[in-house]
């Protein structure tokens, strides 16, 4: 039987196995957000109500992945086998919102990670905006490789036609580092017909224009990265907190915000896991 420590009445000494629990509880609740959830990509499916949806694009599905974030801990075989992933949910058309990379002031990551971004493929194609991290990582070679990969919606808009409905899809440049066209990109498209625009950050949706967008699809915010309970995300980089994740209002617009698959900052996930987002186009 364990003795108590000499003059210390009721004391009991920490053993061994106390301790190498306490240390295991420790590990696990440390471990967890950096060996487990951050690579637990799920594959979440939303209805998303596009008011004027003409019958043919009712149950169209975008496939939409955002911040994948290449780096030390993100592997491109492991973003590869996302990219498999995400192009076996066999959707209409599959559409990246930006930071595809993590470093700062590197061409090499770049390069390394845009043959995986570019082998992918959907029956409408696959379609492309550049996040701030791109930029960082060097502006004018992301650039240049979006405009090389045929895929790029950069402050451009295109019409998917569909047994004879059409559907606006658009795109603009990063809201940090980048030009916001949206008045530009739309004008001139018709305005019976529903407008999709791709947009790296949420907060794009609240800059002024005249021009109506029906459906932001966003990123950047990893949905807070964080989560807990009650307070939700405590730390988005975004200025409009309501931005978090998921389906959202702006003042005129509705958006969806990814939740990334990739990390910033430091390479964990708590209550937030990395996703593939599958979004079924609803007539509304």
């Amino acid at each position: 039987m364990a003795n108590a420590t000499p003059g210390v009445p009721g004391e009991r000494r920490i053993t061994r196995r106390t301790f190498l629990m306490g240390l295991a509880g420790a590990g696990l609740a440390t471990g967890y957000p950096v060996l487990v959830e951050r690579v637990m990509v799920q594959v979440n499916h939303y209805d998303i109500p596009i008011v004027g949806l003409a019958p043919p694009f009712d149950g169209f599905r975008l496939v939409h992945l955002s911040d994948l974030h290449y780096a030390e801990f993100t592997s491109a075989s492991w973003l590869g086998r996302v990219l498999d992933r995400a192009q076996e949910e066999a959707g209409d058309l599959i559409v990246l919102t930006g930071d595809y990379v993590h470093a700062r002031k590197t061409r090499e990551q770049l390069d390394t990670i845009w043959p995986e971004l570019t082998r992918i493929d959907a029956p409408f194609g696959v379609r492309m905006v550049l996040g701030n991290h791109d930029h960082w990582a060097d502006s004018d070679h992301a650039l240049g490789l979006l405009e090389a990969s045929g895929r790029s919606l950069r402050n451009r808009a295109e019409v998917l036609r569909k047994d004879g409905a059409e559907l606006v899809l658009a795109g603009t440049g990063d809201l940090w580092e980048d030009e916001v066209r949206i008045d530009e990109t739309l004008a001139g498209q018709d305005p019976a017909s529903p407008r999709i625009v791709l947009t790296h950050n949420p907060d794009t949706a609240d800059l002024p224009h005249r021009e109506r967008v029906d459906l932001f699809v966003c990123g950047h915010t990893h949905g807070g990265q964080v989560r807990l309970p009650v307070l939700g995300a405590p730390i988005l980089a975004v200025a409009n907190k309501a931005y978090d994740q998921g389906l959202r209002w702006s003042a005129r617009s509705r958006l969806f915000i990814n939740r990334g698959i990739g990390w910033a900052v430091l390479p964990f996930r708590l209550n937030c896991p990395p996703e593939i987002a599958v979004l079924h186009l609803r007539a509304a």
